[in-house]
C-alpha cells in the first residue's frame, strides 16, 4: 500500500505539467518546414492531390507500360492500373499520352487504386461518336470481324458497321486481310433510336481522290497516254483507274484480233498503258484505248499480196449473208455467200462455214487504204460451167436433187453449181400434172435426160419423160377413133369427167357423152365401156364417149334393119367396132405404161389386120 502510494505520488505531479503545457503556443512557434506552419504545411500537402471518387471518370497521363498492364496518372496519392488488352484499339500507346479512365476502386486489398479505360470509353463513347460526326472528325478503330456486307469497328468501345464499300475507292475481294487492323475512319451516320452508328475509311481517301481527280481531268487530252491499273472486267469492256477517275476500254479497242471477252487480254489489278481516245464535255465519261498503242495489222500487212494470190485463215465471225475470215491478227475478209459456191441457190453462210473453220481463199479485191479485202473460196474450184458440153451434153442423163417448185416447172441440181429446169410438160407422157409437186417432192432424187444448154445464163433444159419412148406413137393405134375400151369414172366436175383407161392413159368426156342407156348419169368410180371420138397426138388428148357405145348400136341395127327390108330380107346386124380388152381387167394408172410391151401389142395388132385383109 505504502509502495502504491508512492507511485502515485510520483506520477501526479508529471501528470499536471502536462496538463499545464502550452501546446498552441509550442505551434505557433514552430516554423516547421520552409518556415511554415502545420496548417499551411496541411493546406500545401491537399492542394497537391487531386479530388477523386470511385465510379468517376477522369483524365490521366500515361507513365509506364508493359505488356499485360497500364500505369496511369490520375494526380491522386497513388497510381492506377489498367489492363493492357483495353487499348488493343491503340497499338501505338506510348508514355505521355492522355487517357480517360473510370476509377472501379480507389483501394483494393493490396492498396492498389483500380481503374478501367474501357468503361470509360463506354461512358463517353456515344457523346465522342455524336461529337466525331458532328466535327468530321477523324478517329480510329479496331476491326473486330467480318459480318455481311461488311465488317465490324470498334470505335470508343462501340461497335460500330463498316460497309463492305466504305473499306476503300476499289473493289474489295478479300475482306478478311481487314479483320484485328486499326485503321482511321469518319462516322458517316448514326441511328440515334436503334444507337447503330456506320463508319467509313473511304471517306477519308475520297477528298484526296477527288483533289487528284480535278487534277487528272483538268490536263486529260486526247491521245495522251496514261497509266492505270484495271479495277473491273464486264463483258464489254475494261473499266481503268486513272488515279481516282475511271475511264473505259471499249472490248474493241482491246485489240487489234477478234476477242471474245476481255479476261483474253487483261487481268484485275493489272497495270497498263493506255491512250485517251475521246471524253465528254464534263470530262466524266473517258473512253480508252490498248489497242492503238501498237501498230495497225494492216500497217504490216505483207506489201507483195496481190489480188488472185491464195490466202490462209480461220473463221472469226458468222453471218447470213458471209463470214469473216481472219487470215492475220487483226486483218480480216469477207468471203460472200456467192463466192462459197457456184451454184446459184439462194443459201445460207451457215451451210458452207462455221466460227472456227480453217479454210483457204482467194483474194478477189483488197484496198489497203480502207482496209478491206473481199475473198472467194469457189474460185479455187474449177467453174463447172466451163466445159459444161462435156460432163452435161445434149442427151446424157443424170440424176438430180429436186431443190424447188414453180407452176410451171421443176428446179433441180444435177451437182454443185449445176441446176436445170425441168418443165411441168416434160415430167409425163401421159399423166395430165397441174402442180409439179403431184409428181415429186422437194429433196427428192430424180432421173433427167439433157434437152438443151444455155450456158449464158447458167441453166439447163432438162426431161424426165424423155428417159423412155413416147407411147403415144402406140397409143395412136390402141386409142384410134371408134374404138371401144373400159374405162373407170376418176374424176367428176361441171364441165365432164376423167377417164382412166389402160396403160395409164386418161381420156376425157363431157357430161352429155356420160348419159347410160338407161338415162342415168355415171357416177364417180363407176367402170364402163367409152368409145373413142376423137385422137390428137399432138395434143395428147382422148375424147371419149359412152353413150355413143349404145347410141351407135342402135344405129347399126336401124341400119341392118333397113338394109335387110330393103334387100327383102332379114341381116344380123354388124358388130360394133371394138378394141381387144387387155389382158388386165383393172385399170393401169401407172405414169408411164410398158412402152416395150404396148409396142408388142402394136406389132399385133397390125399382123391380125393383115390377115384379115
Amino acid at each position: 500500500m505504502k509502495v502504491d502510494e508512492q507511485q502515485a505520488a510520483a506520477v501526479k505531479p508529471a501528470v499536471e505539467t502536462a496538463a499545464e503545457f502550452d501546446w498552441d503556443t509550442l505551434i505557433q512557434e514552430d516554423e516547421g518546414f520552409a518556415g511554415k506552419t502545420k496548417v499551411d504545411q496541411a493546406a500545401l500537402y491537399d492542394r497537391t492531390l487531386t479530388t477523386v471518387q470511385e465510379k468517376e471518370v477522369v483524365e490521366g497521363t500515361v507513365i509506364s507500360l508493359n505488356k499485360r498492364e497500364v500505369v496511369v496518372d490520375i494526380g491522386y496519392k497513388s497510381d492506377g492500373i489498367v489492363s493492357l488488352n483495353e487499348f488493343r484499339y491503340n497499338p501505338d500507346l506510348k508514355v505521355g499520352e492522355k487517357v480517360e479512365v473510370y476509377i472501379e476502386s480507389l483501394e483494393d486489398l493490396k492498396g492498389q487504386m483500380i481503374l478501367s479505360h474501357k468503361k470509360a470509353r463506354a461512358m463517353r463513347s456515344w457523346d465522342r461518336v455524336n461529337e466525331a460526326l458532328e466535327r468530321d472528325e477523324i478517329i480510329k478503330g479496331y476491326i473486330k470481324c467480318r459480318t455481311k456486307g461488311g465488317m465490324i469497328v470498334d470505335v470508343f468501345g462501340i461497335e460500330a458497321f463498316l460497309p463492305g464499300s466504305q473499306i476503300d475507292v476499289k473493289p474489295i475481294r478479300d475482306y478478311d486481310m481487314f479483320v484485328g487492323k486499326t485503321m482511321e475512319f469518319k462516322v458517316v451516320k448514326i441511328n440515334h433510336e436503334f444507337r447503330n452508328v456506320v463508319v467509313s475509311h473511304k471517306a477519308l481517301i475520297e477528298a484526296e481522290l477527288e483533289q487528284q481527280k480535278k487534277d487528272i481531268i483538268s490536263k486529260l487530252e486526247k491521245g495522251q497516254v496514261l497509266e492505270g491499273t484495271v479495277k473491273n472486267i464486264t463483258s464489254y469492256g475494261v473499266f481503268i483507274d486513272l488515279g481516282g477517275v475511271d475511264g473505259l476500254i471499249h472490248i474493241t479497242d482491246l485489240s487489234w484480233g477478234r476477242i471474245t471477252h476481255p479476261n483474253e487480254i487483261v487481268e484485275l489489278d493489272q497495270k497498263l498503258n493506255v491512250v485517251i481516245l475521246d471524253f465528254d464535255d464534263d470530262k466524266k465519261r473517258i473512253a480508252l484505248g490498248l489497242k492503238q498503242l501498237t501498230p495497225h495489222p494492216w500497217d504490216n500487212l505483207d506489201p507483195n499480196l496481190k489480188v488472185g494470190d491464195s490466202v490462209k485463215g480461220k473463221v472469226v465471225v458468222m453471218a447470213d449473208y458471209g463470214a469473216f475470215v481472219e487470215i492475220a491478227p487483226g486483218v480480216e475478209g469477207l468471203i460472200h455467200v456467192s463466192e462459197m459456191s457456184w451454184s446459184q441457190h439462194l443459201r445460207s453462210a451457215q451451210d458452207f462455214l462455221k466460227v472456227g473453220d480453217e479454210v483457204e481463199a482467194q483474194i478477189l479485191t483488197l484496198d489497203r487504204d480502207e482496209r478491206k479485202m473481199s475473198l472467194g473460196i469457189k474460185q479455187l474450184r474449177q467453174d463447172p460451167w466451163q466445159d459444161i458440153e462435156k460432163t452435161f451434153g445434149v442427151g446424157t442423163k443424170h440424176k438430180a436433187t429436186v431443190r424447188n417448185f414453180t407452176n410451171f416447172g421443176v428446179f433441180v441440181e444435177i451437182q454443185e453449181g449445176v441446176d436445170g429446169l425441168i418443165h411441168i410438160s416434160d415430167l409425163s407422157w401421159t399423166k395430165k400434172i397441174k402442180h409439179p409437186s403431184e409428181f415429186t417432192s422437194i429433196g427428192a432424187e430424180i432421173e433427167v435426160v439433157v434437152l438443151d444448154i444455155d450456158k449464158e445464163n447458167r441453166r439447163l433444159s432438162l426431161g424426165h419423160k424423155q428417159l423412155e419412148e413416147n407411147p403415144w406413137d402406140v397409143f395412136e393405134t390402141i386409142f384410134s377413133v371408134d374404138s371401144i375400151h373400159e374405162g373407170t369414172i376418176v374424176e367428176l366436175f361441171d364441165k365432164g369427167a376423167t377417164i382412166a383407161l389402160p396403160y395409164g392413159v386418161e381420156g376425157f368426156a363431157t357430161p352429155r357423152h356420160l348419159v347410160k342407156e338407161d338415162g342415168s348419169q355415171a357416177q364417180l368410180e363407176e367402170k364402163l365401156e367409152f368409145k373413142v371420138i376423137e385422137f390428137s397426138k399432138a395434143a395428147k388428148r382422148i375424147i371419149l364417149s359412152h353413150s355413143r357405145v349404145f347410141e351407135d348400136d342402135k344405129k347399126a341395127e336401124d341400119a341392118a334393119k333397113k338394109k335387110a327390108q330393103a334387100a327383102g330380107g332379114a341381116a344380123k346386124p354388124a358388130a360394133p367396132k371394138k378394141a381387144a380388152k387387155p389382158a388386165k381387167d383393172t385399170m393401169e394408172k401407172t405414169t408411164l405404161g410398158d412402152i416395150s410391151e404396148l409396142a408388142a401389142l402394136k406389132s399385133q395388132m397390125e399382123a391380125d389386120e393383115q390377115k384379115e385383109n
